[in-house]
């Protein structure tokens, strides 16, 4: 088993125990080049607030490369603010299946410092 499978076989381990719980998960994705955060209704079907990497407000408070624990940082602190705007406060962590450590904690932290609980 390679790589991408063994993280892909995790993420669904994960996504199974948090649809269990029935809340909103917020979900990463993350490349050697931007960082994705969004989170997901607990149904799978709406998006309810996203932030990324590639767009115009967080691209412009970035320092340099994109992919990188800055950024993910910015991303996590524009996710926390988006989902409060949108009534949310408590949500589930789907990481997935990536480690967490670097980026992923980094935005996970940024996350629980502006308000969001998981």
């Amino acid at each position: 088993m390679d790589k991408k499978q063994s993280r892909l076989r995790r993420a669904r381990r994960i996504r199974g125990r948090i649809s269990t719980l029935g809340v909103h998960r917020l979900s990463v994705y993350r490349t050697s080049q931007h960082i994705y955060a969004q989170i997901i209704a607990p149904e799978g079907d709406r998006i309810i607030a996203c932030a990324n990497t590639l767009q115009a407000d967080i691209k412009a408070e970035l320092s340099g490369h994109a992919g990188n624990v800055n950024a993910a940082v910015i991303v996590g602190k524009a996710i926390a603010v988006k989902a409060k705007a949108a009534g949310l406060s408590n949500v589930a962590f789907d990481r997935s299946g990536y480690k967490y450590h670097g980026r992923i904690k980094a935005l996970a932290d940024a996350a629980r410092e502006n308000g969001l609980q998981f």
